[in-house]
């Protein structure tokens, strides 16, 4: 015997699911709108009401689903804040809004950045390799924030910058950075960004991460590494951008040599 299973063969609730998932993705449940009850799903489709909770579960764990206790289960909304990696960091935007407050006023939100925490630490060995700094002594200032949009939280940043560069700076203070964010008083200090490198990866969220970000559950984040490299080619700032994947989006447009 052998051969692939029709759907037939294949559990109840993965055959609602993919009823259910058709529905959304051709609009006919549209984001933000609630989904029929459990009662109801398990009665269109003549199943046992355990067969329909599974069915919207499966679909939550795919990110398409929320479920809101006392309200009922609701077809998520997306509409993420778009990072324009290659052009975000562009010296034409001195003055103005820092690359977050742009990026969501764009989008039509309201942002707001909290500083968590402006401390003198030891770095993590990747983010030590990338500055140059030694992983074993409290060599760097970290700066932690929780960034927001509309009052939702959207994105951990940690951004770490050598001690020796940071020390006896504004950077050092529990406070927003005044005009131009950090890159402003890193060229206060003589270190204009010239390059940047980034590297982006998806994954899951580790605990605080799901909790900092109050993030529905089976969804991912994108974890993006920025390293900022002076005139003299030397890296001056390393940081740590981890974004919530249902709300945020990357752009890339360079050109190719």
């Amino acid at each position: 015997m052998g051969g692939n299973l029709s759907a037939q063969d294949e559990p109840a609730s993965k055959r609602v699911a993919a009823a259910l998932r058709g529905r959304i993705e051709k609009g006919e449940l549209a984001a933000g709108s609630k989904l029929p009850s459990e009662r109801e799903i398990a009665s269109e489709y003549e199943i046992a009401r355990t067969t329909a909770s599974a069915a919207i579960r499966l679909l939550e764990q795919e990110g398409l689903v929320l479920r809101q206790h006392g309200r009922g289960n609701f077809v998520r909304e997306t509409s993420p804040l778009i990072r324009l990696g290659g052009d975000r960091y562009s010296r034409k935007y001195r003055g103005g809004p820092t690359p977050f407050r742009r990026e969501c006023e764009r989008a039509g939100l309201t942002p707001r950045v909290e500083v968590l925490a402006a401390e003198q630490a030891r770095p993590p060995i990747e983010i030590a390799q990338r500055l140059g700094v030694d992983s074993f002594t409290e060599s760097v200032l970290q700066r932690s924030n929780l960034y927001f949009a509309d009052d939702e939280p959207v994105q951990v940043v940690n951004t770490y910058i050598p001690w020796a560069v940071a020390e006896g700076t504004p950077l050092v203070e529990r406070k927003q950075t005044g005009k131009d964010g950090i890159y402003g008083r890193l060229e206060d200090c003589g270190h204009i960004m010239t390059t940047i490198r980034e590297e982006v990866t998806a994954r899951m969220p580790d605990h605080r991460e799901r909790e900092m970000l109050a993030l529905p559950g089976g969804t991912p984040v994108l974890q993006v590494i920025h390293t900022s490299i002076d005139q003299n080619q030397s890296p001056f700032e390393v940081t740590r951008f981890v974004l919530r994947a249902d709300r945020n989006g990357l752009l890339y447009q360079l050109a190719v040599d």
